[in-house]
């Protein structure tokens, strides 16, 4: 693949949403997300980027976005740089076909779609899973860890003292569908 390939695989595909910056650089901007591309100055590397979400609100789920670098991503990664969590994916251009780019910018996107949704569903599995081995080593029962989860958002020690009725309903709900789905996984 040449530069000249990626600037026609980027002005067919994106049409008016794509913005050629200069001859190294080009974005693509809709109200879902906003795709960089660039070329190494030598125009030997092609690079996509996509800001995720700010990094500080990530922070709390690194562990869960490495995790997915390795399991997940395939060829995309997630970074931080600047403050932002981005999509990642770079790749030397003679080696490159059109189809791995088109793959790479839709791989790209859907971690925009996703994204830190599913990193907190990951985070939130595994602290779910703790409690059900902390509740199984104390010798409890789904329902014995169901009340005690009550009594803590009763007492405020989880949740907010102040929610209304109907969402501790929900959350008590939600708790009761997770700690079901994982009691035998754990």
């Amino acid at each position: 693949m040449t530069p000249e390939d990626i600037r026609s695989i980027l002005t067919t595909r994106f049409d008016t949403t794509l913005k050629i910056v200069d001859a190294d650089s080009y974005q693509i901007e809709t109200p879902a997300y906003r795709l960089l591309v660039i070329l190494s100055a030598e125009q030997s590397w092609v690079r996509t980027l996509i800001p995720i979400a700010p990094a500080a609100d990530a922070m709390t789920f690194m562990e869960e976005f490495l995790a997915a670098n390795f399991d997940d991503t395939l060829e995309t990664r997630y970074a931080v740089q600047q403050g932002v969590l981005w999509a990642v994916w770079q790749h030397s251009v003679a080696g490159l076909t059109a189809e791995d780019f088109q793959t790479a910018i839709d791989r790209s996107i859907e971690l925009k779609q996703v994204g830190i949704d599913r990193a907190f569903q990951n985070f939130a599995t595994k602290q779910v899973k703790a409690i059900v081995n902390i509740a199984k080593q104390r010798g409890d029962t789904l329902e014995q860890t169901m009340q005690t989860l009550d009594r803590f958002y009763a007492e405020g020690v989880m949740g907010d003292l102040g929610a209304t009725e109907e969402i501790r309903t929900e959350m008590m709900t939600a708790w009761q569908y997770q700690l079901e789905r994982l009691w035998n996984e754990s």
